[in-house]
Parts: C-alpha cells; structure tokens; sequence
C-alpha cells in the first residue's frame, strides 16, 4: 500500500513538474520589446461593459477580464489565464492517459507533447482561444468516463462545460457536430435513445439561452461576424493550405497523432472509443471545407496525442518501450528547440528581419490578407500601442480645460481603441470607434466641439466640418502594423457635427457594416 502511494505521489509530482515548467515557459519566451496584442486590447475593453453577449465573442472572455481588472490589470495577470488554461489542457490529457489505463510513461509522453509545442504560442496570448482547447479537451474527458462508467452524471458534466465553452468560443459547436456524426456512425449511436442525454442537453441549452436571446436581439451577430470574417480572412487561405498549417502545429509529435488515429480503427482495447476517432476526422473535414485557419483545430489534438501515447506503449515490449518512448521525447523536445524562436516573440523585430528566410519557409510572414510581411501578424500587432497611447494623451492634453467635455476620442479600428482605453485609463474618457463592439458602446453625444482623431486622415468631407485641422502625431515604429497611424486634432466643430455622427452610429449598426 505504502510502496503504492509513494508511485502515485511521484507520478504526480512530475506531472506538477511538467506545469510549472509550462508557467516558467509562457513567461521567459516573451521579448520585453513586445506589448500586448490588438485583440488582448478589445477583450480587456469589453469588461467596461459586460454583457451576455458582444459582437466579436461571447462573454466568458469579458468575465475574465474582469477578474484580471480587479486584480490589478497588469500584464503579469493578462498572461497567467491563457497560461492557466493551456496547463490545464496538460492536466486533462494526463487525466485522459490515466483513464484508458495508460502508465506513466504513456503520461510523460502525451504531456510532454503539449508542453514542447505549438500551445505555448497560443496561451501567450489573452484570447478565447486557450480556453476553447481546454473545453474541447474536458469534453472528450467527460465522454470517456462516460462510456467507462455508463454513469448518466457524467453527461450533466458535459453540458455544463459545453455551455461554458459555448460561452466562450461558438467554435465549440465544430466540435459537437464532428461528436454528433461521431457518435451516430459508431455503436454509442444508443446514447441518443438515453433520456438522461435529453435531459442534460435541455439543461445546456437553458444556460445557454441569455445569450440566444442576446443573439436574437441583435440580429445575430455571429452570422455576420464570420461573413465578414470569411470574406476577409478565410477566403484567402485554400484546402490545402489549412491541411498543411494543421500539420505543421505539432508537427514533432506527428507519430502519436498518426498512432490514435490507427489505434481507434484498428486496436481493439480501443474499439468503445471509435466515436472519437470519427469525430476528429468529421471535425477535420468541416475545418477543410470552411478553409479554417490551422488553430482553430488545435482542440482535437490533446486527445489524439492521449490515445496515441498509450497505443505506441502498449506497441513496445521491454527496455524498447523506454528506449522508443524516450527518443519521442527527445525529438519533440528537439524540434520544438528549433523552431521555437521562430513561433515565440523571442526575437527583436530587428533579429527577425535577419532571419526573415526562416520566417518565409514556414509561412510564418504571411498574414491573414495573403501576403507576407516583415513580421508575424501576431508580432506587428504586439508594437507601437504604447507609444500611440501616450502622443494621443499628449494630444488630449493639449486641448483647453473648458473644452474638454464637448471633445471626442474615436479611432479608425478596436486595437487603437482598445490600447487607448487600457494605456490611459482614468487619464483621459474613453475612446469610441465604428468597429466591431465599439459601434453598440458609443453614447448619444449632444455637442461634439472637438474630434481627437486616430487613423489615417479623414479627408475634405470631415475636415471640412470643423474650423481647424491638424495632425499632432503619428506612430514611428517601424516594425509595428500600426505604422503611420496619425493622431489628429479637429477643433471648431460646426453644429451639424453630432448631428452627422450620431446618425451614422445608427446607420452602421443597422446596416452591420461595422468591420
């Protein structure tokens, strides 16, 4: 019993070992040069305004920014959830290993995985997109213990987390639709003659229906959020292009992905989980057809690598187990080295620029317009924020006391807003835009005097609206996407100013043209 214990203990001493390192990690491979992202800006914004609902994401991304408010709002805060959600995932993809009996070895194997890996890249980031892989990860979790156990709390267990998730990321439904053709085409099709799985869906669906009726009250939102986001991003990138960035994640553990995907056709130990199998090809495909950007898939692997790690161990006899088990490991571990200053803001936008080659035959420069850049997307977006933050407060400062309340700040798009309203808060009132969430949180203004402008110049048809126009700044940093956006200051505004603006709040929202 003793001797028991103490293996227990060490298993899961190294599983904390494995976390720690992934916090130590998360932190160390960020460049101090480097600021928070556009999309960091609005998420963090929109705790100002918490809702059941906002046009770019569901709320559960606002809630936690509002949980990083009251802790103070510093950078150290904004970067442990998304690092505490991915080790988390290594925390479930352990519970996974454990589940379908597999040893430690199997354990330090699928873990390691995630650890050395493109996750890294996507929990340095404050986004919906760590806790979406969390979800996903739970999901198959709760479906495992599920069929082990026949147990009907377990699906009350999922439709909890599958509205939580819901109410994090829409991708989750991606999710549940590869389940439902997973489920319906292998022997748990029964689970649908289950009246305890009715019952549990009818309790997710009740959660979800505050943002349902949200949805319906704005005229669902989401629908016209992912045209737009097909139009503008999706449509430049092709079949196959998502099909290689999806092999190219975890491109060092290709052998266990391959391994789940055989052991759930072919292994019999693992035949009560085909369904999983079917569901991650199912999911697989609808991704294909929606030319989806690679990450978005990023939640099927945790799974995969949990099967696969206990398939290639259970594959291997005597010391060959350690022996291969290890050499996974290390080339994982290897690969992940070489390549993790090209995935992680290691480097300055200088160091960069030197090795842009690199850059190039990963596709790391090419953006979401279909060009490449001189930096990753991700990176240029991470520049220049502070720096226009403090010339607009400059600028704002500058207008005369009397002024002031009869002054607006509006922005061109919601990263300039967003770092406005993060880097100078309590210092000057709230900056506004047409984009996306900005559009609903703008007030009725009744006198408008003066237009503290940032973005590209507003033309003759504004200028010509106001007696005075100048530009007090503009964004230096070369390296930044941002580059060239002026700050600008209209002064002397004729009455029919608020009058125009206010109407083309109004005209915008019911037009939804607000990306």
């Amino acid at each position: 019993m003793i001797s028991k214990l103490k293996g227990f203990l060490s298993a899961y001493w190294i599983l904390i070992a494995l976390v720690v390192l992934k916090f130590i990690l998360q932190f160390v491979l960020v460049n101090p040069v480097y600021e928070l992202q556009r999309d960091e800006f609005l998420h963090l914004n929109q705790a100002d305004h918490l809702a059941w609902g906002f046009i770019s994401v569901p709320p559960f991304t606002a809630l936690t920014s509002e949980i990083i408010n009251l802790l103070g709002g510093g950078l150290l805060w904004i970067r442990f959830f998304p690092a505490l959600y991915g080790a988390l995932t290594i925390v479930f993809t352990w519970l996974i290993v454990e589940a379908i009996s597999g040893t430690l070895i199997s354990r330090v194997l699928a873990a390691s995985a995630l650890v050395f890996s493109v996750l890294l890249r996507v929990n340095m980031l404050f986004q919906p997109n760590s806790f979406d892989i969390l979800v996903w990860t739970i999901i198959f979790f709760l479906l495992i213990r599920l069929v082990q156990s026949g147990n009907s709390k377990w699906l009350y267990f999922l439709a909890l987390i599958i509205a939580l998730g819901f109410y994090n990321k829409y991708n989750v439904l991606f999710l549940i639709g590869g389940l439902t053709f997973g489920i319906l085409f292998s022997e748990k099709y029964r689970l649908f003659y289950n009246r305890s799985f009715w019952f549990a869906m009818l309790l997710a669906l009740t959660l979800l229906l505050p943002n349902i009726i949200w949805q319906i009250v704005y005229h669902f939102p989401v629908i016209h959020h992912m045209q737009a986001l097909k139009v503008k991003q999706l449509d430049n990138n092709s079949y196959l292009g998502f099909l290689t960035s999806v092999g190219m994640l975890f491109f060092g553990s290709l052998p266990l992905t391959l391994g789940a995907l055989v052991a759930f056709f072919f292994y019999k130990p693992f035949r009560n989980y085909r369904f999983i199998g079917i569901s991650v090809i199912v999911t697989t495909i609808i991704f294909t057809l929606l030319k989806a950007k690679g990450y978005y898939a990023i939640g099927l692997f945790p799974v995969l690598f949990a099967f696969g790690s206990v398939y290639i161990e259970n594959l291997l006899k005597g010391k060959w187990k350690l022996i291969i088990v290890s050499l996974l490991v290390s080339i994982n571990l290897v690969m992940f080295i070489s390549v993790a200053r090209l995935i992680m803001p290691m480097l300055t936008p200088a160091e960069i620029r030197a090795k842009a080659p690199a850059f190039e035959r990963l596709g790391l420069l090419r953006w979401e317009d279909g060009r490449n850049h001189a930096l990753p997307q991700d990176f240029a977006d991470m520049l220049g924020w502070q720096e226009m933050a403090g010339k607009a407060l400059a600028a704002w400062q500058s207008i005369p006391a009397d002024e002031l309340k009869n002054t607006v700040i509006f922005c061109d798009n919601y990263g300039q807003t967003g770092a406005l309203n993060y880097y100078n808060r309590n210092k000057m009132p709230e900056a506004y835009s047409f984009n996306t969430d900005y559009i609903y949180w703008m007030p009725h203004l009744a006198e408008i005097r003066n237009v503290l402008l940032i973005g590209n110049d507003p033309g003759k048809k504004i200028t010509d609206m106001f007696k005075s126009f100048i530009q007090v700044g503009a964004v230096e940093n070369e390296y930044s996407r941002e580059k060239d956006t002026g700050i600008f200051l209209l002064t002397g505004a004729n009455n029919n100013v608020s009058e125009w603006l206010n109407k083309r709040v109004e005209e915008r929202k019911l037009k939804f043209d607000i990306f």
